[in-house]
């Protein structure tokens, strides 16, 4: 009796009716019934209506994303199914509509991107099977944005190899104007349908909400992640671009004056640290004659890179590469000397940078070519170009070759000369007679040996502190960059980083300031620790309140959406449409979720503040070159959120933190 109870408890296993069940066939101990029947479904999926086909999708996009190297279901058929579906799912809109069938087409495209992403004999398998028209179909918008950006990716894995090229190729002329359009709108598109909801009633779509949390968290990781798919989606289709650009094809259409300045706001921001972005493209524009001079006839792409070759941003290399591109040229050397020059001069003194070695070196040579000293006949018709092209000479040839001469005891004697002068201007500080104290470190600087780098360093990044008291951005920038120049390795001087974050704060640089300020955060942070380690003390690192109020200040004016916010709020975006052939109003009514959302905009606003210091994901996508997080992010977002919420509530007294920060 008891046996027949347990018998009774046991759970029954049900029994799938369905003969062609993928789970099943999957299920399968038999290798060659299971590829036979996996071969079969493929075939037959994308035309039979089940409501299971969300879930197998599903199930194959989690495989792709996990082993994108597995042979198995690309050898099997998988690039047909899913370029099928992705037709179907254009075609036939009743169907796409139906049940939960407009997740499906996203999956699609998302398989294919990630199976195309690292070996070539995939992405060829794919394009033998047809996926590039029902790719091209996503492009052109003919349903969102969220489609266009997997879309685009799997184009841009499969424009990435040589053998696949030519059949991405083939639409060149659509492909690029594409891919330009959705680079320079897909910002404004997502903040329009997706942030800037005049109605409070009007629903986000749902679909792409469950796309992009996959239903953890709510409107806050929402927001966030809707941001950093904005984000791929710019730097996916810029990378596309990279493919025809780095081939010579297409250049004209790239080289468009207003595309170059639209090239020049996508840095990639927080939310995609590893992606060159827009600076990329321009550095592989200027090895070609065509994109050298286009990018020299645009001031403001010159100005540009002439901040990004003075910043501690990643891609600092990128902008002095691109500059000295232009200046080997001879038919853009004079038109960028004129404006590159002062930028350069505080970078002449520069030993590693980007894995380069004697990049000051380099820059030297570059604008010393063709130079004369000579005073009777200006070289230059710019005097504060001359100026600047004298100080180099002087400083790399001339006082070079006159310290070759000096003996050690003369070295240290002049060590001791100058401790005293920072010392004299240090008191002269303190005092308040701030343009005397500029006198004393210009006549230590006038006097000090090169070899000396270090005190060279600090009276540099004193006098920046000086001329940041008297409202000199400029000059603060100049010598913040050459005190950072001559640390080791470049850009560590804590101080000057400081020093100079406020410099460009003032001159309304906000991502400049921003990246100085995440430096001067980690460098501070680190220091912290090599004490904590000698004292013995553990206790947890807090970030200074001021360059946290800094990086609230500079997250704001940086965030992704900040242009379209202004835009959408002047009426400028009132209908923002990229599709071509796509009927909005039918996917919108899928949308019956009943939750109001009158508290979004406050999410929204309190989010933007906090969405780019955030490292957490989802939908963990593969290791894509702008998906890792960087390093000096990720050390940031660790400590500074409580810290930067504290300190919105201290008003800290300004004159008092930079005469604290200025002795060294």
């Amino acid at each position: 009796m008891d046996t027949n109870k347990k018998k009774a408890n046991l759970p029954i296993e049900e029994t799938c009716s369905n003969p062609s069940c993928f789970f099943c066939i999957m299920k399968e101990p038999d290798s060659l019934l299971r590829k036979a029947g996996i071969i079969k479904c493929f075939k037959e999926m994308p035309a039979r209506d089940d409501q299971e086909h969300v879930l197998v999708l599903s199930g194959l996009w989690n495989i792709a994303m996990t082993q994108p190297n597995d042979p198995e279901f690309p050898s099997l058929g998988i690039f047909e199914c899913m370029s099928s579906f992705i037709y179907r799912g254009i075609n036939d809109r009743d169907w796409l509509l139906r049940d939960q069938n407009i997740y499906i087409p996203y999956y699609a495209a998302h398989v294919i991107g990630s199976y195309t992403m690292n070996r070539v004999e995939f992405a060829e398998k794919a394009v033998d099977s047809g996926v590039i028209p029902p790719l091209m179909e996503l492009l052109r918008g003919k349903i969102s944005w969220v489609e266009q950006r997997v879309a685009i990716r799997a184009l841009g894995h499969l424009a990435s190899y040589e053998k696949t090229f030519d059949s991405v190729a083939e639409h060149e002329t659509e492909v690029v104007d594409l891919a330009m359009n959705i680079a320079s709108t897909c910002v404004d598109v997502v903040y329009a349908e997706f942030f800037g909801e005049k109605e409070k009633k009007k629903k986000r779509l749902k679909y792409q909400c469950d796309l992009l949390t996959r239903g953890v968290g709510g409107i806050e990781m929402e927001n966030r992640k809707a941001e950093e798919w904005a984000s791929q989606l710019q730097c996916w289709s810029i990378y596309l671009l990279n493919c025809f650009a780095s081939k010579g094809l297409s250049l004209n259409l790239i080289c468009k004056q207003d595309f170059l300045k639209d090239l020049c706001e996508m840095w990639g921001g927080l939310m995609n640290q590893s992606s060159p972005c827009g600076i990329g493209l321009i550095r592989i524009l200027c090895y070609s004659k065509t994109g050298r001079r286009s990018v020299s006839q645009s001031k403001h792409v010159l100005e540009t890179l002439c901040n990004l070759s003075r910043s501690s941003d990643d891609w600092q290399y990128m902008g002095i590469d691109c500059i000295l591109l232009l200046l080997k040229d001879p038919d853009t050397r004079f038109k960028v000397m004129e404006f590159s020059t002062l930028f350069l001069v505080d970078l002449v003194e520069t030993r590693k940078l980007g894995g380069r070695t004697n990049v000051g070196e380099t820059l030297t040579k570059a604008l010393l070519l063709n130079y004369k000293p000579n005073k009777s006949i200006p070289f230059y018709r710019n005097s504060v170009v001359e100026s600047a092209l004298n100080f180099i000479w002087d400083l790399k040839v001339q006082r070079r070759n006159r310290e070759r001469k000096i003996s050690e005891e003369e070295v240290e004697e002049r060590r001791v000369l100058i401790n005293l002068l920072k010392q004299e201007g240090n008191e002269k500080f303190w005092s308040g007679e701030v343009e005397e104290a500029v006198l004393k470190y210009t006549e230590g600087l006038s006097l000090c040996p090169l070899k000396l780098r270090k005190e060279r360093l600090v009276l540099y990044s004193n006098r920046a502190q000086c001329y940041l008291l008297l409202k000199n951005a400029e000059a603060a920038i100049s010598d913040s960059t050459r005190a950072l120049s001559l640390s080791n390795p470049i850009n560590s001087h804590n101080k000057s980083l400081w020093r100079r974050s406020q410099a460009y704060d003032m001159k309304g640089l906000a991502k400049e300031s921003l990246m100085d300020c995440l430096m001067f955060v980690n460098g501070f942070i680190t220091s912290k620790k090599k004490k904590k380690k000698k004292k013995m003390k553990m206790k947890q690192d807090k970030v200074p309140y001021y360059a946290a109020r800094m990086i609230s200040k500079q997250v704001n004016a940086t965030w992704l959406f900040a242009k379209a916010e202004i835009k959408y709020s002047n009426g400028e975006m009132e209908q923002v449409h990229e599709t071509d052939g796509g009927d909005d109003k039918d996917i919108k009514n899928i949308d019956d979720d009943d939750d109001d959302d009158d508290g979004g905009r406050d999410m929204m606003v309190q989010q933007k503040k906090i969405s780019n210091m955030s490292g957490l994901s989802t939908i963990i996508e593969e290791q894509e070159p702008w998906s890792r997080i960087n390093k000096k992010t990720t050390k940031l977002e660790r400590r500074t959120s409580n810290s930067r919420r504290k300190s919105l509530m201290v008003r800290p007294r300004q004159s008092k933190t930079q005469l604290k920060d200025s002795n060294c």
